[in-house]
């Protein structure tokens, strides 16, 4: 997994010790030592060490005040993760959630260590090619196992709402562009204004979405979000549940795969992602699956063909990353952003929007072209 070092943000061991030794005891012995994953920014992560030296992995609440009193909430990566223990989603197996914040001062949870490798490059060089091949029809046929998942079957009926998942999305992303559209530049004393193409975007989707599914979603699943077995080309866990829900399929889908609307060749690519590295490995290393047998593979195992929707989930997914970029450039003009980064990050907006857009008249194109087609048939 991530390298692990030094504790970042203090915790009483001796607190933590002495609850999961008494509450876990099958699995928990003293000493219990500490340690720190470089990920879990938002859900700090520590790697826990067992008296008779075994691994688990903690997950918990940063600490302090929170701004949102559904972000961070680690109770629903718990209750996920539970549910979806004996399925043929490959998940770590939970111990324990202590809601208790008088333990370390916020609620956590226990999980078993996974030992396996994780992908941060999605082009994932230093493989054979038939690897490379294997590994990503690891990670979607993974995904269409989660997808294929009835909710109810593992009560998760509860989990998110039932139906119109991108209604609602598109409810949510007007408003919050709304807000952030307003923030006033402290220096110039203008706002940093709409996103190009944002209006005529949504407006196109709101009368053109795709058929309603409702699934159990990841909500951020990506390659660098699973780990695979340690010498076999095969998912054995996902990780990082904090976005899940009950959602449209193409959300996670369009996740996945959106490195492959990086180098789409029928679509006008901005060069700041056609340029980058990881694409430039994407498009040229040999064993890279085409986006058309990602998606037989995934439809083999889900039962239904997303192909004919992918480039509206591209572009709501390419919309939605804009979106976030044009939050940060707010918080930046109102120079609240606690990222140093914060203005370079803002101006990917643009290119992001530009994008989505791209996606939005090609979705247009083939729409107007099946309607052509169907009164015929």
């Amino acid at each position: 997994m991530s390298a692990v070092g030094p504790v970042r943000q203090p915790i009483d061991v001796a607190a933590l010790e002495k609850y999961l030794t008494s509450h876990v005891p099958r699995c928990f012995r003293a000493p219990i030592s500490l340690k720190q994953f470089g990920y879990g920014q938002s859900n700090p992560t520590y790697l826990v060490i067992n008296g008779d030296g075994r691994k688990y992995v903690m997950r918990k609440k940063p600490p302090g005040s929170l701004l949102s009193k559904t972000a961070h909430a680690v109770e629903r990566e718990y209750r996920v993760l539970h549910a979806l223990q004996n399925t043929p989603a490959p998940t770590p197996k939970v111990h324990v959630l202590c809601e208790d914040t008088a333990v370390i001062g916020t609620p956590f949870y226990i999980m078993e260590f996974v030992k396996g490798r994780i992908f941060e490059n999605y082009a994932i060089p230093d493989v054979s090619p038939t690897d490379r091949k294997l590994i990503w029809k690891s990670a979607i046929q993974t995904l269409a196992l989660l997808h294929s998942i009835t909710p109810a079957s593992v009560n998760l009926q509860s989990y998110g709402a039932p139906s119109n998942f991108y209604a609602r999305q598109i409810s949510t992303w007007t408003k919050i562009h709304a807000s952030q559209s307003a923030a006033v530049d402290i220096e110039s004393k203008k706002p940093i204004g709409d996103l190009p193409h944002f209006h005529e975007m949504l407006s196109y989707f709101k009368d053109h979405l795709p058929q309603d599914r409702n699934t159990i979603v990841h909500g951020d699943f990506k390659i660098d979000n699973l780990i695979y077995h340690p010498t076999e080309p095969r998912v054995i866990g996902i990780v990082d549940w904090e976005l899940s829900t009950l959602g449209h399929p193409l959300s996670d889908l369009a996740n996945l795969l959106t490195p492959f609307s990086y180098i789409n060749p029928s679509i006008n690519v901005p060069p700041e992602f056609s340029k980058h590295n990881y694409n430039i490995d994407l498009k040229s290393l040999p064993g890279v699956p085409t986006p058309t047998e990602l998606l037989g593979w995934y439809k083999d195992i889900a039962g239904w063909d997303p192909t004919p929707d992918m480039n509206f989930a591209f572009a709501f997914t390419l919309m939605r990353g804009s979106a976030i970029f044009h939050g940060i450039a707010a918080r930046y003009a109102m120079r609240v952003a606690s990222s140093a980064q914060a203005y370079e990050n803002g101006e990917k907006r643009w290119g992001y929007s530009e994008l989505a857009w791209e996606y939005t008249k090609k979705y247009e194109e083939e729409v107007e072209a099946r309607k052509k087609i169907e009164p015929k048939l």
